[in-house]
């Protein structure tokens, strides 16, 4: 691990060490998410840009495309080096930044839940006034209509389902 580290600081500028510094565990978890919206933007950049030139070295070494420096390139191994340090870099940025999605999704998804079972249990609690008790107040009217024993969706499913019992019938 600390050869692979010694070999990217040989590899990278200052501020593609920054950059890939600022991406590693401690200094990761310290940052806010705007932060680190900005450093994967700026490793993306950094990223594409050593893409681009270890496959133009690459062309070049093949023959496809001109030198663009003095001499053609004989080599791309550094640049392909540093596309890996830089991609590895973007891939641990991405892994916090889906882990604090998905926390606060899910603290989301626990407030949202929370919310609608306080609105069924306030849905659920009678209206009734107060001040109906013994010996204080108005008396206690005794309901003349009977519980509601059947579910009204039971009635509709029963009823359509009779429907459809009727049109496969006619239908033959």
């Amino acid at each position: 691990m600390a050869q692979a580290r010694r070999m990217e600081l040989r590899l990278l500028d200052e501020t593609e060490k920054e950059l890939v510094e600022a991406s590693r565990h401690p200094h990761l978890a310290e940052r806010t998410d705007e932060d680190l919206s900005s450093l994967r933007k700026n490793l993306r950049d950094r990223r594409d840009r050593a893409r681009d030139i270890a496959s133009r070295q690459r062309r070049e070494m093949r023959g496809k495309a001109a030198p663009s420096g003095a001499k053609p390139a004989a080599d791309n191994a550094g640049s392909r080096e540093k596309f890996a340090a830089l991609s590895a870099a973007l891939q641990r940025v991405n892994g916090e930044i889906a882990r604090r999605k998905r926390f606060s999704s899910r603290e989301e998804l626990k407030r949202n839940a929370e919310k609608a079972l306080e609105m069924r249990r306030a849905a659920s609690r009678p209206n009734r006034p107060t001040s109906r008790r013994a010996k204080k107040g108005m008396r206690s009217v005794p309901n003349e209509r009977g519980p509601d024993l059947v579910n009204p969706m039971e009635v509709g499913r029963v009823s359509q389902f009779v429907k459809n019992g009727q049109a496969r019938r006619d239908s033959r």
